[in-house]
């Protein structure tokens, strides 16, 4: 990872969030997040949304619950909501470029998260088992920083060159057998085993090694925060057609919410949630 420049550009972000609990499943165990913040300030965002990163850092997180009655639903709340309390400490340094360093404030964040879910997993009967994934970009005027654990995804849809790219891992074997060539796209999403996850926040996993990195961003591109709802009923070629539609096609008023119903209509039976960032 290069230096980022020691004046980055003022650049701006535009945001749009969309969550269902589909036509399957009686709660939505999904949550998501994004927050603006300095040293002094926190404000949390809505599900639309614009601003300059020229003064703030911007954090925006999905996560998907597992865990017995309602301790997913409340698993994944736990989880995005411990990174306001987390995050925004490390602004100073990011304020002044944060080239290292940051892959130890992730992982702190996410071992504190991981926990705090287990403790209450052990602690309350109503709460035994539960478990959450977690994937958070951490926008700040040069850089995203990503951390990620579980099969929740962050995907990277460049200007340059109109592709996609999957930034994290899914923690699963079939993640590996797709990550190593052993099996393609179409296979993965059928296989009997893909939702078994590996690594989690929570539950009886005796410590966490999530997946950290860096991106440096450009004007035109874009990321996409998902569960693993969403893509059990999209390929990545429907993301990039949805995201990046054809000139003088109509523009949608939330691209996050057009991603998730068709998600639906295609076959998803799961919670879907999804969180678009453009970069302007």
């Amino acid at each position: 990872m290069n230096p980022p420049p020691a004046s980055a550009p003022a650049r701006a972000l535009k945001w749009f969030g969309w969550s269902d609990r589909g036509r399957f499943r009686p709660n939505n165990e999904d949550a998501f997040l994004g927050l603006q913040f300095d040293a002094r300030e926190l404000h949390h965002l809505g599900r639309i949304g614009e601003a300059a990163t020229a003064t703030k850092d911007f954090a925006f997180a999905v996560s998907d619950g597992m865990g017995g009655a309602n301790a997913g639903e409340y698993a994944s709340r736990i989880a995005v909501e411990k990174i306001a309390a987390l995050l925004p400490r490390s602004f100073k340094q990011s304020a002044v470029g944060l080239t290292t360093g940051f892959e130890d404030v992730l992982t702190e964040l996410f071992g504190e998260t991981h926990r705090a879910l287990a403790y209450l997993g052990s602690s309350y009967e109503e709460c035994s088992g539960m478990e959450a994934t977690l994937s958070l970009c951490w926008f700040t005027p040069a850089w995203m920083y990503y951390g990620h654990i579980g099969d929740s995804r962050i995907y990277y849809l460049p200007a340059r060159d109109g592709g996609i790219k999957q930034l994290t891992h899914d923690d699963t074997h079939v993640g590996w057998l797709r990550r190593t060539g052993r099996i393609n796209e179409r296979e993965a999403r059928t296989h009997p085993r893909r939702s078994a996850l590996q690594k989690a926040l929570g539950g009886g996993n005796q410590f966490v090694d999530p997946q950290v990195g860096a991106v440096g961003y450009e004007p035109g591109d874009v990321f996409l925060l998902c569960t693993d709802g969403l893509m059990e009923g999209l390929y990545e070629h429907h993301v990039v057609e949805l995201l990046r539609p054809p000139a003088g096609a109509a523009t949608v008023a939330n691209p996050a919410q057009t991603l998730v119903n068709e998600s639906l209509e295609k076959g998803c039976r799961d919670n879907s949630t999804a969180l678009v960032i453009q970069v302007l």
